[in-house]
């Protein structure tokens, strides 16, 4: 998978996460991929239904001792 954007939003809190995925999106044409990671437990929960309300695809989710890494195509 190629991977067009990667996104560092670690460390920050909801929205932020959100905030920064949202910005990287508008950069992208249509068809290709972002990779957002962040650290935020919320994430788990908030990229999908963010996701599905801006009829994006999330293609894979990853988690891994607190680092979440979403794979989201525009």
């Amino acid at each position: 998978m190629e991977i067009n954007l990667k996104v560092d939003a670690t460390g920050l809190a909801c929205p932020m996460p959100i905030v920064k995925a949202k910005k990287g999106m508008e950069s992208l044409s249509a068809g290709q991929i972002m990779l957002i990671e962040t650290t935020d437990k919320g994430s788990a929960s908030d990229f999908p239904s963010w996701v599905n309300r801006m009829n994006y695809q999330l293609i894979k989710t990853e988690e891994a001792e607190g680092l979440y890494r979403f794979f989201v195509q525009k």
